[in-house]
């Protein structure tokens, strides 16, 4: 059956949740780059300054890759981007993890949040003990967001003021558990591919890593026969405003 495509028409915000400079660029940033051209508003919230990823001495880590973020930011329209400080490679899922994340919700206010996956095994192996901490958080302060007795502090002192994205996505793959796919044929693509070769020096650190231009269009194009297009990024995406199906099936009987 072919995937259908994420339903663009009901949202005007995103915000991408991730653990690491340079996170968004393995295929997420294509869809950015489809979302921006339309007048989609991205914004990046990064956990970590990425300064634990290379050999260099961690302070001069965090600033080459924060410079490539933001330029691999500007290639595909994300003119907001977050970068806190919470230490690379050791990232703790918490309550601090949970209300920072809690807080940009609340300032950006997406429609939808992207965050990463939080199982111990993918289909590529034993994800990253930083990836799976970002995941969770993001996935438990999206709940925390929309309710005001919850980090009130940030209501009461910040000015903030509670917010419930619609639509939670997560990476998807073809036969995997993908619902939705976002059609990145072209230009976007063209994008995506160039937002990851925006982190040169970090890329050149990685031994035997391959070209961007390589790798990322055989993904794209497992991900577009999914959809029945040339290429594609897949997603699990939940719509957090749509009742339990159990309900419905409930109703239904």
């Amino acid at each position: 059956m072919t995937l259908p495509a994420l339903p663009e028409e009901s949202f005007h915000r995103v915000l991408c949740v991730v653990a690491h400079p340079d996170d968004m660029e393995y295929g997420t940033s294509a869809a950015v780059a489809r979302w921006t051209a339309r007048n989609i508003e991205v914004g990046y919230l990064l956990l970590t300054r990425g300064e634990a990823g290379m050999p260099n001495p961690p302070e001069e880590t965090a600033r080459l890759r924060l410079a490539e973020q933001q330029a691999a930011c500007a290639v595909v329209g994300v003119e907001h981007l977050t970068v806190l400080e919470h230490p690379d490679g050791v990232l703790v899922y918490g309550l601090d993890l949970r209300r920072d994340i809690c807080r940009e919700i609340r300032r950006f206010k997406p429609d939808v949040v992207f965050g990463g996956d939080y199982a111990v095994e993918t289909p590529f192996g034993f994800d990253q003990a930083d990836h799976r901490a970002a995941g969770l958080a993001t996935l438990d302060a999206l709940r925390d967001a929309g309710n005001r007795w919850v980090f009130p502090e940030q209501i009461d002192d910040e000015n903030l003021e509670p917010h419930s994205p619609r639509w939670y996505i997560v990476p998807g793959l073809a036969g995997s558990g993908a619902t939705h796919g976002v059609d990145v044929t072209g230009e976007p693509l063209r994008r995506g591919i160039a937002s990851l070769e925006a982190h040169a020096a970090y890329l050149a650190a990685l031994p035997g890593h391959p070209a961007p231009a390589d790798f990322i269009p055989k993904f794209t194009a497992m991900g577009g026969k999914a959809m029945g297009v040339e290429h594609a990024v897949l997603f699990r995406a939940h719509d957090l405003q749509a009742p339990p199906e159990f309900f419905t099936e409930a109703m239904q009987d």
